[in-house]
Formats: structure tokens, sequence, C-alpha cells
């Protein structure tokens, strides 16, 4: 049984000489005989760039227009829920204080509907989601610049439709000669 695995492993090492997952593209073209044209290449780091400059343009610049309002809802979200937030934390927490400053003249606007241990609670409350508003806001700017880097990376990503598998002869070196051999060739392109 050994034996019989180790053969079927040194086999497979034979046949399977290179196998490809997507073709390269050119970045030249010849426009005549003198003159070549370098095709311009769509630049990752150009479009991080942009993304951490103004969140949403690098993945304009990769062409994905659609999630920019997306982005921008997102932050708009955040930020009203953190401003919200942040305008009751300080209410609650203006009254805590007048209810702690040891005067019985002043009064606070919650006087009689929330005890002291209640204000409290809804100071922490507010806070913690003002917290968390802002911790999710820089979340979603890293992840606005992680989008575009991706984005940018598979922009150039061949897909078509030829899923395919074919088998040919190849010469394999063999110290200072070659010996004939087959390869198996995986194609996957999808369009």
């Amino acid at each position: 049984m050994n034996r019989k695995f180790y053969y079927f492993i040194f086999l497979l090492l034979l046949v399977v000489q290179v196998s490809f997952a997507q073709k390269k593209k050119q970045t030249t073209k010849e426009v005549s005989d003198t003159t070549v044209v370098l095709d311009k290449k769509h630049s990752p780091l150009k479009a991080t760039i942009m993304s951490a400059a103004l969140p949403g343009l690098g993945q304009i610049y990769n062409g994905k227009w659609w999630k920019v309002p997306i982005i921008y809802g997102g932050f708009g979200g955040l930020i009203y829920s953190s401003v919200f937030n942040d305008l009751k934390c300080q209410t609650y927490r203006d009254a805590y204080l007048l209810r702690l400053d040891d005067d019985p003249t002043t009064v606070d606007q919650f006087a009689g509907r929330y005890s002291d241990a209640n204000l409290r609670e809804l100071v922490d409350f507010y806070q913690r989601n003002r917290d968390l508003s802002l911790i999710f806001t820089g979340v979603l700017y890293a992840l606005n610049i992680i989008d575009a880097a991706v984005d940018a990376h598979l922009k150039d990503f061949d897909v078509s439709d030829d899923l395919s598998i074919s088998v040919r002869p190849t010469m394999q070196p063999m110290g200072a000669t070659s010996m004939p051999a087959p390869a198996l060739a995986l194609t996957f392109r999808l369009k």
C-alpha cells in the first residue's frame, strides 16, 4: 500500500508541472513597428491614499461609484448618533452635577422624574453609546480604506467564461539533458 502511494505521488508530480489560475495581461501595445505605448496600470497605492485623504475617493478611482453613498450614509448616521448621544450625556450630567452641588436653591429639570442613581445610569448609557459611535466611525473609515485597496488590487484580475483543462507534452529538464513528460495545465477564466 505504501509503495503504491509513493508511485502515485511521483506520477502526479510528473504530470502536474504547470497550472495557472489567470493569465497575465500585457502592459504594452504595439501601435506600429517603432512606437510602443504603455497601458495605464491601476494603482492600489493611489486608491488607498485617495480613500485615506477623502473617504469614497478611492472607490470613485476604482469605478465603484455606487459605494460612495453607502460610505457617506454610514458616516452621517454614526456622526449623528455620536452628537445626539453626547448632547443627552451632557444634559443628564449637568442635572446630576446640580443635584450634587449641595445648594438647595438649584433644581434640575428632572427633579421628581429621576433619582440620583437613575441620572448616573443615564449619563453612563449615553456616554457609552457616544463612545461606541465614535469607535464605529473609525472602523468605517478603516474599512473604507481597506475596501479601496482590495478593490484596486482585484481591478486587473482576469476572469472569463473558459473553464478548461488540457494535457500537453513538455520537456522536463533532468540534469544536462531533457526528458519528455506530460504536463497538466488548468485554466480558470470567468468573465
